[in-house]
């Protein structure tokens, strides 16, 4: 019943089970949000069965490899990929855009923690991480403003060639003996065996890919929720339109809810404003956990792992009646009818 070994293992089971879900969804609709969701499901089983099997059984180079390559770069790049390609038809490109600049500043932040520690990185490798999400924020926000849909194919493509360079240099990059780190009271993996070139670059990663999960969640839900518009001055400036956007949103999504909650007890809800709220907490603890176990504080980070997959999983189920029939091995699990709601 040790928690390194029982958390983990839940949490694998779990994400392995929700992503034979939407790979059913999208074996009957090919819709490519859930593909790439399907993808990154798979990818955090995958980190959590590293760590079960490490706290099971004994951490090894390898396993530890493929742990910081999967869990800290894959993991929350593809759920918030997902959520890219969900929005695609609105203007949510330009806050993708915008995380990822803002993840690729982080590895200045990076940068600081690991000379905290006496292994800086290389100034010109912390230049090329800016860079690279530079050019790529650059490119998807371009392509929202052509044309929409084009904005989720740029940044995957950018995903997947960063995925690709990653993969060789973490796979190939020198350990220090034993070739992992755990801490020393917890027994949790931690990063500082990962040379300081590779961690700079988990911001664009795991910054874009989180406040895409989270954030689109959150837009999701203000959509088809009852409002109560407390920013309503629209603004066309071009960057500053959308920061303002962004903090509409957030500011009238919490105004509104009193309404949402009157709505709920009434039945009138729809049905997408659980799922995507429950979608949103899912993808906001792990992200704490994950950030505290950047800094030492790691008792939590299995317990945020399976908090994170679980309410995922949980909207995912709430909203079972907006996605039709759910099929796993080609049995039908749940067949509701998508009758239309006011919103």
């Amino acid at each position: 019943m040790d928690p390194n070994v029982v958390l983990p293992l839940l949490s694998s089971v779990v994400s392995f089970l929700f992503a034979a879900f939407v790979i059913g969804q999208w074996r009957a609709r090919r819709r490519s949000f859930q593909l790439v969701w399907a993808i990154g499901l798979l990818w955090y089983g995958i980190s959590a069965g590293t760590e079960f099997w490490g706290g099971a059984f004994g951490w090894s180079e390898p396993l530890y490899r493929i742990w910081y390559l999967i869990g800290a770069l894959f993991v929350a790049a593809y759920l918030g990929m997902g959520t890219i390609y969900l929005l695609a038809k609105t203007r949510f490109g330009y806050f993708a855009a915008f995380t990822i600049f803002l993840g690729g500043l982080f590895a200045i932040l990076s940068q600081l923690r690991l000379q905290s520690e006496g292994r800086p990185a290389d100034p010109a490798n912390v230049a090329l991480v800016i860079g690279f999400a530079t050019a790529t924020a650059i490119g998807v926000a371009i392509a929202t403003g052509l044309r929409r849909e084009l904005a989720a194919h740029v940044a995957m493509a950018a995903l997947v060639i960063a995925s690709a360079v990653m993969a060789f240099i973490v796979l190939t990059a020198p350990l220090a003996a034993p070739g992992y780190a755990l801490d020393p009271l917890t027994h949790v993996p931690v990063g500082t065996a990962v040379p300081g070139y590779i961690r700079i670059t988990s911001g664009p990663f795991n910054i874009a890919g989180a406040f895409c999960l989270v954030f689109g969640a959150l837009f999701s839900a203000y959509v088809y929720m009852p409002k109560r518009k407390v920013l309503r001055r629209h603004l066309r400036t071009p960057v500053v339109a959308q920061i303002y956007g962004a903090i509409a949103v957030l500011v009238n999504l919490f105004a509104s809810l009193p309404r949402a909650a009157v709505a709920l007890a009434r039945g009138e809800l729809n049905s997408r404003v659980p799922a995507t709220l429950l979608i949103a907490l899912g993808g906001f603890i792990p992200g704490v956990t994950s950030g505290l176990n950047r800094f030492g504080v790691t008792w939590s980070f299995f317990l945020g792992e399976l908090l994170g997959v679980v309410f995922i999983f949980a909207g995912f189920l709430v909203s079972t009646e907006v996605f039709g029939t759910v099929r796993v091995a080609g049995l039908t699990l749940v067949r509701r009818e998508r009758a239309p709601q006011t919103t």
